[in-house]
This record gives structure tokens, C-alpha cells and sequence, in this order.
């Protein structure tokens, strides 16, 4: 059975688990059993509580067998990011400070995953405080990809997409600040979709804040769609809400059988690098390229219009530095001596910030919505590169060149993401194909924003015309 379910999506286990097909306890007995074989070599799942679990897993089954009403995801064990607090689990943002922290309330993506029915088995892996895209942290160590144990699993989501690659579970979630679900997702050959700002309220240390934002890693999108139509909608109190239900991801042609749209009409502005913003590695550049003529075989159009997104710098560096100082900057006046480097270069950003700086970018802001504006009034989609880069040596903290362009900040080769990320629309990225060495590369898919649903029809259709998602490693076989 354990061969079975490795592969089975979200979607699929929750269905059979409800029609009493596969028990709770056999779905989680075979994750248990996956976590065993493969996380030794890949340090993806750092924490668990195997008893909670099992005692969450009895209960499920016997609610059900009761005949009790149940929820969507009744009876799924899953693994949580280790930056979303789990009442009575530790959560530790990778970081010393906070190694033994049990948080006594649950995040509201935990909370709602939870009313819908998750199993909680334990926490993924991160850099500390979440800080770059490589994860790695003195708490619990690095966490190696499932493709080559010897390259990286990107960040800052990476413990979640090493554990989906590997077959540890379907789907998670994680967050997004710079990237941190689309890097990994890239990395580790699944899907990674950081939705429309508000789109899931913000619960973060900084509420105030829009960059971060909440969201889900899957092996395909209609997994994605499936949490998200759990997970999203408005909750009282909590600021940057968009009005609109969860219920609208609930589209037919995410359900089991089916059918991805054909994208005719669909407006694509396609560039790997945006026109030269950007470096990046030959080889990228070629397998992003590739995926031009899957979308016009669809039906879409392709053109090399793009808008200009250059102002992201600015609003990304000055708006990231205010939420660094925000969330952490308390923390820092008491341990940091006990905080990585790259944190503190954030807050100290945050510190020394002016005025005039912070008034010059949402100047930069503003003109930067005024660009994506126009670029959407004639195209559904921005296709360009998710990284920069292959899968590097885990051994480094960051690359330090991209195709002899030399990189000033650990931040740089993520620019074709934090540029994304400034512009507040919803982006994904799925599996694109792999390099000569065996390494996956994903493509990014940005619509603009409120337009996720219509997003992850045509990432939906785009995951099933080339299938690259069903590829999977060999760790544990």
C-alpha cells in the first residue's frame, strides 16, 4: 500500500480515506513509514510527534466510522513549515533563540488546514528567521534536494517542497516573502504559488505588512487549488482581506477526472529574463525558452512584451527591511550575537532607514502598479523565469555569480522572484523540465492581481500538457 500512497495526491487520499477506502491510520503509518526511509538523507522534517499523531489518527477514524460530519481533508497527515505556529508543537524559525518554543495557538493557515480535517505529524525545515532561499540553520542543519543530495532545496519553504519531491506527502504549506514557495517549488520539481496579497489574511509577526504572504507547495496544481479553496477568504479583524470566498478555487477542472481548459485567447508577455534585467544561467534561459511553444500549441498567444519592472528593487529592498525591523527588530536589541549575519544586515537595513527613502519607494511603488496595470490591460500572463539558477552546492550559503555577473547581496540571484513580489500579484511556479545533469527547473507564471483562480487554470494546463511534474527521484527506491 505504502507504493501507493506515495504518489497519491491530496486530492485522491482525502477522497478515499472519506469513502473509507484507506483508513486515517494507514495514511499516516505510510507517511511515518516515508519520512523513516528517506528523511535521513534529505533533513526536510525536523520535528514530529508521532504519538499526537497517531492518537489524531484513531479519533479521525472513529469520528468517521460514527458517522460524523467530517471535512475536506479529514483524516490527511501533513507536516507544517516550520515558521506557522502549531499549538502545542514546537515551531523555532530555524533559529537558537527560539529552539524550544511551543507556540499555544495555531497560525490561521494551521488553523484552518486543521478544521478541515489535517493530521498535524510535524514541521519542515527553514533557514533561520526564514532569511534567503537556501535552508539551512543551526538549530536542525541543511536540508538536502531529493534530485541530487548534494545541491540545495532552495528556501525559504525548502524543508516542504524536499518532502513533497521525496513523496513524504502531496502538498504543504509555506510562505513567500522573496520567493519562498516558487524557489523551492523550482528546485524541487513541484508547484510553488504565492496568491494575490490578502488573499489569505496575514497572521505574520508583522501584520501590517504585504509582502509576506501564506500559501501552498504541491506535485500538481490541482492540489493548490484544493487548499486553497480551505484556506482562503476573509477573517475578522485581520487586515489586507480580499472579499471573496475560498469557494472560488473549487473548479471543476481541479477535481478528480477533470479536464485542464485549452488557453485560446489566453495573452502571454514571455521573456526568461526579462529582457536582459536579469542574469541568468545559460541553460535556464534554454528550458524556460522551451516552454513558448506548449502554450501556443494550447491555443494562447505569445509576444515579448513585457512590462518594466525595475521600481521592484527599490519597493522590495526598502518594504523587506521595514518588515525585518518590524518583526524581529525587539529581538535584536536583546540576541544579536545569536542571529545569522544576513538577519541583521535586514534589520540594521530596517534601522537606518530615512524618511525620504521610505517616501521614494512608494513613489516607486505607484509607478510600478501603474506598469503592471497597463501590462495587464492587454495580456493574462507574464511568463518568465522562476531562478536564476540550477540547484547549487548545499555547501554554499548563496551563489556569488550568475553567468560572470558578479552578485552584490545574498538577495540578487533572486531577483526574478522578489521582482514579482513587489508588484502584489499572484505567481506560481510548476515544473519546466530538467537540466542535462538531472536537476529540475521551473517556469514562472505571474496573472495580475485577484486573478489566481484564472492563474491556476492555465498553470493546470500547462502542468498537464508536459507532465515534467511526474518525474521523481530516485531517494529511497
Amino acid at each position: 500500500m505504502s507504493e501507493d500512497l506515495r504518489w497519491m495526491s491530496t486530492r485522491e487520499l482525502a477522497a478515499r480515506i472519506a469513502d473509507k477506502e484507506i483508513s486515517a491510520r494507514e495514511a499516516l503509518d505510510d507517511q511515518l513509514r516515508r519520512i523513516d526511509e528517506v528523511n535521513p538523507a534529505l533533513n526536510a522534517v525536523v520535528t514530529r510527534d508521532d504519538d499526537r499523531s497517531r492518537a489524531e489518527a484513531a479519533a479521525a477514524d472513529e469520528a468517521l466510522a460514527a458517522g460524523a460530519e467530517i471535512g475536506p481533508l479529514h483524516g490527511v497527515p501533513m507536516t507544517h513549515k516550520d515558521t506557522n505556529d502549531t499549538a502545542g508543537m514546537r515551531t523555532t524559525w530555524g533559529s537558537p533563540i527560539f529552539a524550544d518554543r511551543v507556540p499555544q495557538s495555531d497560525s490561521l493557515i494551521i488553523s484552518r488546514l486543521r478544521r478541515a480535517g489535517v493530521i498535524t505529524t510535524g514541521k519542515t525545515n527553514v533557514p533561520e528567521f526564514a532569511a534567503g532561499s537556501h535552508t539551512f540553520n543551526p538549530v536542525f542543519g541543511v536540508t538536502r534536494n531529493p534530485y541530487d543530495l548534494d545541491k540545495s532545496a532552495s528556501g525559504s519553504s525548502g524543508g516542504v517542497g524536499a518532502a513533497l519531491a521525496a513523496g513524504i506527502q502531496a502538498s504543504g504549506d509555506g510562505s513567500d516573502m522573496g520567493g519562498s514557495l516558487r524557489s523551492p517549488g523550482s528546485f524541487n520539481n513541484v508547484a510553488g504559488f504565492r496568491p494575490t496579497n490578502g488573499r489569505i489574511p496575514n497572521s505574520s509577526p508583522s501584520p501590517f505588512s504585504w509582502l509576506g504572504q501564506t500559501g501552498f507547495m504541491a506535485r500538481t496544481v490541482s492540489d493548490i487549488a484544493f487548499l486553497m479553496s480551505i484556506a482562503a477568504g476573509p477573517e475578522p479583524g485581520l487586515p489586507a482581506i480580499l472579499a471573496e470566498p475560498g469557494s472560488v478555487f473549487d473548479r471543476p477542472q481541479f477535481r478528480l477526472g477533470g479536464q485542464a481548459p485549452d488557453l485560446t485567447g489566453v495573452r502571454i508577455g514571455f521573456s526568461p529574463d526579462l529582457k536582459g534585467l536579469l542574469p541568468v544561467e545559460p541553460e535556464v534561459v534554454d528550458i524556460v525558452a522551451a516552454t513558448a511553444p506548449v502554450f501556443a500549441d494550447l491555443g494562447a498567444s505569445v509576444d515579448d512584451v513585457i512590462p518594466d519592472l525595475s521600481d521592484g528593487d527599490e519597493v522590495f529592498g526598502v518594504r523587506r527591511a521595514m518588515d525585518f525591523l518590524a518583526s524581529w527588530g525587539g529581538l535584536y536589541e536583546t540576541d544579536r550575537d545569536r542571529m545569522k549575519e544576513s538577519v541583521r544586515w535586514n534589520i540594521e537595513a530596517g534601522q537606518r532607514l530615512t524618511g525620504p527613502q521610505i517616501v521614494s519607494a512608494e513613489a516607486a511603488r505607484a509607478r510600478l502598479s501603474g506598469e503592471v496595470q497597463r501590462f495587464f490591460a492587454d495580456h493574462d500572463l507574464l511568463v518568465l523565469t522562476t531562478c536564476q539558477v540550477l540547484p547549487f552546492d548545499v555547501g554554499i550559503e548563496y551563489p556569488m555569480e550568475i553567468d560572470g555577473t558578479q552578485l552584490e547581496t545574498y538577495l540578487d540571484w533572486m531577483r526574478a522572484l522578489c521582482l514579482i513580489t513587489a508588484t502584489g500579484c499572484p505567481a506560481i511556479s510548476v515544473p519546466a523540465g530538467f537540466s542535462a545533469a538531472g536537476l529540475p527547473v521551473g517556469v514562472q507564471l505571474v496573472a495580475k492581481p485577484g486573478d489566481d483562480v484564472r492563474l491556476l487554470e492555465i498553470a493546470h494546463a500547462f502542468e498537464q500538457a508536459t507532465r515534467w511534474n511526474e518525474r521523481h527521484p530516485e531517494i529511497g527506491e
